[in-house]
């Protein structure tokens, strides 16, 4: 095949004639208010930190960003909102890891992770607590353990919901400690603390920053965090490992947007995250017991992918199914 090379400048200059409507749009976005779906209810850490990170992207980029929560089918029905939107950096997605995992526990997702939305920044990561109500009637996680054997299936914990972090490391949990309790699942983790001080459950693993106001005020009670080390904010609450050795797991957040949104929309997002991160918002999760998280986006996608690994492995042994 014979090439004109004396076509291509003209072949060259129709292209970068296509593509300037969508680096203008780039160079000029956000030129409106940008929606930033939750699909949780408020209220929960998810939402807590989705919030932070929407008043510093507001300040950042002088434009408002509405956060949306849009609970419903296991964080689906937000999910499905923001695949299906315009990919024009208008409407991202705030959720945890859930995201990730929960499909795999689902006979029908209207979406796939990993080709329908693109990753922006890991936000952080979150140590998880193992709280109980004050009717269970121990005061450490040795004790919730005996309670377990002696009452096999008979405790029941609460998930925020099937698949999620909480979920999963109430499993490993199992598995490490040898026990068995029944998992509850709720529509969120707000109204599962709500039920777990007021003692229709026994206990509930979730993310330390939803749970440390009401171990304060004796509510309910830390028995122990999953992190690797005592957190600043609960000095006082020991480690899982310290009584199960080796036992640790976290949650995690993040911020997508719709496949197809272009690299430029959202090089700008993942270096707003990362400057938030620099500035105060860095300190502030810290102070909650959360790890800072930032880096590229293709830092992002390749953690999502080992945990997708890890994850889809237990859920498949377990057979953890919404069904």
């Amino acid at each position: 095949m014979k090439t004109n090379f004396r076509t291509w400048p003209a072949v060259a200059a129709a292209a970068l004639t296509a593509l300037a409507p969508f680096a203008a749009l780039a160079q000029a976005w956000p030129e409106k208010p940008v929606r930033m779906v939750i699909p949780f209810p408020p209220g929960g850490t998810l939402d807590k930190v989705g919030r932070m990170l929407a008043q510093r992207l507001q300040e950042q980029f002088g434009q408002t960003f509405v956060v949306e929560n849009k609970p419903g089918g296991n964080g689906v029905i937000g999910g499905d909102t923001v695949a299906k939107a315009a990919a024009d950096g208008y409407t991202l997605l705030f959720n945890a890891s859930t995201f990730v995992t929960a499909p795999m526990t689902m006979k029908s997702v209207p979406y796939k992770v990993q080709t329908d939305f693109v990753p922006i920044s890991l936000v952080a990561q979150a140590p998880l607590s193992i709280a109980i109500g004050s009717k269970v009637g121990v005061t450490d996680l040795k004790g919730l353990i005996a309670a377990a054997k002696a009452n096999p299936g008979k405790l029941n914990f609460a998930t925020g919901s099937i698949g999620s972090a909480g979920h999963l490391c109430t499993v490993r949990l199992e598995q490490a400690a040898g026990i068995s309790v029944t998992v509850v699942p709720y529509k969120g983790t707000a109204p599962a603390f709500q039920d777990l001080i007021g003692g229709q459950i026994e206990g509930f693993i979730d993310p330390v920053l939803g749970s440390v106001q009401f171990h304060r005020t004796g509510q309910l009670k830390v028995v122990a965090v999953t992190a690797g080390k005592r957190l600043p904010n609960l000095a006082d609450v020991p480690t899982a490992s310290e009584t199960v050795p080796g036992f640790e797991c976290a949650s995690w957040y993040g911020l997508w947007a719709p496949a197809k949104t272009s690299g430029e929309i959202v090089g700008k997002l993942n270096a707003a995250v990362n400057k938030a991160l620099a500035a105060d918002l860095a300190d502030k999760l810290l102070a909650d017991g959360l790890v800072p998280g930032g880096g590229s986006p293709a830092d992002f996608a390749k953690f999502q992918a080992d945990d997708i690994a890890s994850s889809g492995k237990i859920i498949a042994e377990r057979k953890i199914s919404i069904d």
